[in-house]
C-alpha cells in the first residue's frame, strides 16, 4: 500500500476532508454560541388578561437559555406553559436577536374537584381565581363531557330562570345538578338514563308544581327525577302532622 501513490493520495484526501469537517463543526459551534447571537429582546405579542407578567418575565430570565441558533424551543415552550393561566405557547425567532412569544390563555368556566379549575374548552388547570364560578365534581377524565352537559342543560333550564351553579358526576355515571334562583338553591337528582328527557319533563311541569309551592312560601330544595312517571320533592320547612289519637 505504501508503494501505491493512488491509495496514499486517497487516504490523504479522506483525512483532509475529515479534518476540515471537524474544524467546520467546531467553528460553527463556536460561532453559534457567540454573545453576538444572544437574544436582546423578547416580545410577548398577545395581551395578558390573566397571566402574571412578572411571573412570565421571571421564567424567561431564569429558564430560557441559548442563542438565536442554540435555544431549545421545545424546552422553552414547556417552561412557559407551566406559568399559571397559560394554555399554549408559540415561539418565533426573528433575526438576528429577537424572540417572539404568542400565548393562549385559559378562560375559566368552573371550579374542578375543590382544587383546580376547568376552562371553557374543558381543560383542567391550576391557578388562583377569586371570582364566583360553578362547582364541578367528577372523574378526572370527564371534564370535557361535563362542560358540554353544563351548556346543554343550562340552556334547557333557562326558561325557568334557574341558573346551573354546580354539576356532580358519580363514578357510576349518575348526575346531580345544583341550581339557583332568587329564592335559593334547588338540587336535582337525575340519575344516568335519559337525563335530557327527565329535565325536559321537569321544565314542562315546573310552573304548576315546584313553582306554585315557591310562590306560596313553601320552597322546594331537592327534587328526585329518577322516577318513570313523576318526581319526588322535598320541602325543608314541611313538617308532617302527628297522627291524632282516637279516644
Amino acid at each position: 500500500m505504501w508503494d501505491d501513490a493512488r491509495q496514499l493520495n486517497a487516504i490523504a484526501v479522506t483525512l483532509m476532508v475529515i479534518a476540515v469537517a471537524f474544524l467546520t463543526w467546531a467553528i460553527v459551534g463556536w460561532v453559534t454560541r457567540l454573545p453576538a447571537f444572544e437574544y436582546r429582546s423578547v416580545i410577548v405579542t398577545t395581551p395578558l388578561n390573566r397571566t402574571s407578567g412578572a411571573h412570565l418575565e421571571a421564567v424567561i430570565r431564569s429558564e430560557l437559555r441559548g442563542t438565536f441558533f442554540t435555544m431549545d424551543l421545545n424546552a422553552a415552550r414547556e417552561s412557559l406553559a407551566r406559568v399559571p393561566w397559560v394554555r399554549t405557547v408559540a415561539l418565533r425567532r426573528q433575526w438576528p436577536r429577537t424572540l417572539e412569544i404568542d400565548l393562549d390563555e385559559h378562560e375559566p368556566l368552573a371550579r374542578w374537584n375543590d382544587g383546580a379549575l376547568v376552562s371553557q374548552r374543558g381543560d383542567v388547570f391550576t391557578a388562583n381565581y377569586a371570582g364566583d364560578l360553578p362547582e364541578f365534581h367528577g372523574p378526572d377524565d370527564q371534564s370535557r363531557l361535563m362542560v358540554e352537559r353544563y351548556r346543554e342543560w343550562g340552556a334547557l333550564l333557562g326558561p325557568l330562570a334557574l341558573r346551573l351553579s354546580g354539576l356532580r358526576l358519580s363514578a357510576r355515571g349518575g348526575w346531580q345538578l345544583q341550581t339557583r334562583d332568587e329564592r335559593g338553591e334547588l338540587t336535582l337528582d337525575v340519575g344516568r338514563d335519559d337525563v335530557a328527557g327527565r329535565l325536559a319533563r321537569f321544565v314542562a311541569v315546573y310552573a304548576r308544581t315546584v313553582g306554585v309551592l315557591a310562590r306560596t312560601g313553601k320552597p322546594v330544595d331537592h327534587v328526585d327525577l329518577r322516577y318513570r312517571n313523576g318526581f319526588a320533592a322535598r320541602m325543608p320547612e314541611f313538617r308532617e302532622k302527628p297522627a291524632r289519637k282516637l279516644s
